[in-house]
């Protein structure tokens, strides 16, 4: 076991902090208010190539793993910048087309991913079937040469910059079960018969959230990914990458917050001392560093796993789970130190709630875990 990143793994570190910290948090809300993109800051990342790194050397990428990926979602948050797109695009989407694609769909549209040139949103959620994939009612039916597909997809980050989606739609039923047979479809976002309609959110955050409306939206056969019907076994190589990376930023939160707080509570003086001395401060702002390290942990367990082709659905739970809660923790202890100042605009902690508190509810919910470690893990009745 070993528990020091490599040389490779910390000069990324080193050199993503670098690009991200001269944007910071500001140029991110300033984004976000004006409703404006973070382009400037996802062109320099991809010209660095770091957001390939995880997509293989033969098509533009940088040939490691979702380890390094988690290593430049993590530190674009640390700098206040945590951008949900590079766990749609890179992580889940690359993921399942460098996994599942032929050659020639991985040489249309994974080079350009690797630079960022593309970006790629990924549809499944439906209003009425939630996380219950079984029961996804947007469809697509073949014919001939294309598929025809109709159903609406709800809360899809960033479709606004997107140039495709990669859409889960059914393509069949299963006739014992009863449940969906799913497949994957990549669906360009000006397909005629597309429409998109802003969800308007209280997250301070450039990438918008959207219901999608596919009224018999055609696209070619040879945009389907891998197997028929074998989609939803397709997916869950995606979704624990992007698992992983939604940790990854929880743990960068929870770093920026805990950053903010450790200088504030050691410049700011009451009774002729730094308020810092105080345990009342002092203690659970120890408390949440020793929980988001915990996270930290566990989430680079989770991408070991994953890198080396092992199973890791439990960890990349677990690490989710606890990413999420130790970087809501660290955000709160952080404002409750600020006092007053923790709600003002100019410290940056206010403006980082949305996507913490997102975070314990996508991509998946802290509940779905519980439910998946108790029958997983503990080898409890199935609740649901």
């Amino acid at each position: 076991m070993d528990f020091i990143e490599s040389p490779e793994q910390a000069m990324l570190r080193e050199s993503v902090a670098k690009i991200a910290g001269g944007y910071g948090h500001e140029y991110f809300v300033a984004k976000a208010r004006a409703g404006k993109r973070s382009t400037e800051l996802w062109n320099e990342l991809g010209r660095s190539g770091y957001l390939g790194v995880n997509i293989p050397e033969g098509y533009g990428g940088g040939g490691k793993g979702i380890s390094e990926l988690a290593i430049v979602a993590e530190e674009l948050a640390a700098a206040g910048c945590p951008l949900l797109l590079i766990v749609v695009s890179p992580a889940i989407c690359a993921s399942i087309i460098a996994r599942f694609g032929t050659a020639d769909q991985k040489q249309r549209w994974l080079p350009r991913m690797a630079t960022g040139e593309l970006k790629m949103a990924f549809a499944i959620t439906e209003p009425d079937a939630g996380s219950n994939s079984h029961h996804l009612s947007t469809v697509a039916g073949r014919d001939g040469d294309v598929y025809r597909i109709r159903g609406t997809k709800y809360y899809i980050s960033g479709v606004d910059e997107a140039e495709a989606i990669l859409v889960v739609a059914r393509t069949g039923t299963d006739e014992v079960t009863g449940r969906g047979r799913l497949s994957l479809l990549v669906v360009p976002t000006d397909a005629p018969g597309l429409q998109r309609s802003v969800i308007p959110v209280e997250i301070v955050a450039p990438e918008k959230q959207y219901t999608l409306f596919f009224d018999a939206v055609e696209v070619p056969s040879d945009n389907l990914i891998g197997t028929e019907h074998a989609g939803l076994q397709q997916v869950f190589f995606g979704l624990n990458p992007e698992r992983i990376l939604g940790a990854a930023i929880s743990n960068g939160i929870a770093r920026y917050a805990l950053g903010k707080a450790a200088a504030y509570a050691n410049e700011r003086r009451v009774w002729n001392a730094p308020i810092g001395t105080h345990q009342g401060l002092s203690h659970p702002l120890a408390k949440t560093l020793i929980e988001a390290e915990a996270a930290r942990l566990l989430t680079q367990k989770a991408a070991w796993l994953y890198d080396q082709g092992l199973d890791a659905g439990e960890a990349a739970n677990m690490a989710k789970y606890a990413a999420a809660e130790a970087a809501i923790a660290c955000l709160d202890q952080a404002i409750q130190t600020h006092g007053g100042n923790g709600m003002a605009s100019e410290y940056g902690l206010a403006t980082m709630w949305g996507t913490a508190r997102l975070l314990r509810i996508a991509p998946v919910s802290r509940e779905m875990i519980l439910n998946f470690v108790a029958q997983h893990s503990l080898g409890l009745p199935k609740s649901y």
